[in-house]
């Protein structure tokens, strides 16, 4: 590896955080993981390579400015930031799980703004950089018990589209949208209903490191290159 970055990656402890972490260590990048669970950041950690843990809210500005400060202060400067964390507690709306929606636009929508303003600047700074949204392919189609989650979804493309046609050309943009993957994700539906479809729903799927590849390959493009947009789902899906 001869064009090693440093890398930083929210919602790292699992699923496509996780297996993009792993994917990138092994690439000779240098990785910091941000997320709350610090146990499972350090099991990537100690599996090798040149990997930094940090514990992360991403739904607290503060703590994203600090996280990424702190990996400016250490590496010198950043290259890409992979806003990754995101929660799915799916449910019809006429079962009005309002703190659950609640949570969803704290994390996918207030999470990846906060990175993005706390990433900008030193990119501007630099003059160089790159943005990756992990969206959904919830952006693109809108399913029962998913309004919510599509919604936030779709307000994540929106705003990293609207990120790409603002910035300089120097700063690349990037937007990954998974279909069903092998992920924790569904574990946090509450929702009786909800969880029942989405069992069936994630009957095929894709291992994370598909997405992992992915988000490789975006950061692996020459500088010129500025893939925008990916979609990656099972074949089975439709």
């Amino acid at each position: 590896m001869t064009d090693s970055k440093t890398i930083l990656i929210t919602g790292a402890s699992s699923g496509i955080g996780a297996a993009t972490a792993r994917r990138l260590a092994d690439q000779g990048h240098t990785v910091v993981l941000g997320a709350r669970r610090v146990d499972r950041l350090e099991a990537i950690r100690d599996a090798g390579g040149d990997v930094h843990i940090d514990r992360l809210d991403v739904t607290d500005r503060a703590d994203v400015t600090r996280f990424v400060d702190a990996a400016v202060s250490t590496h010198g400067r950043i290259d890409v930031l992979i806003n990754n964390a995101g929660v799915m507690p799916l449910s019809m709306l006429d079962a009005l799980l309002v703190e659950e929606w609640d949570r969803m636009i704290d994390v996918n929508i207030r999470g990846l703004l906060h990175g993005i303003a706390a990433a900008l600047p030193h990119f501007q700074r630099q003059g160089s950089g790159h943005f990756i949204t992990v969206a959904s392919i919830g952006a693109h189609e809108v399913s029962p018990t998913a309004a919510v989650y599509c919604g936030t979804k779709y307000a994540a493309w929106a705003i990293t589209e609207g990120l790409r046609r603002e910035v300089d050309p120097s700063v690349r943009v990037t937007t990954i949208s998974p279909g069903v993957v092998e992920s924790e994700l569904a574990e946090s539906i509450s929702d009786p209903v909800a969880r029942a479809e989405m069992k069936a729903y994630r009957a095929n799927s894709i291992p994370a490191d598909a997405v992992a590849r992915a988000a490789a390959y975006a950061i692996g493009e020459p500088d010129g290159v500025d893939v925008n947009e990916i979609i990656v789902r099972p074949a089975m899906q439709r």
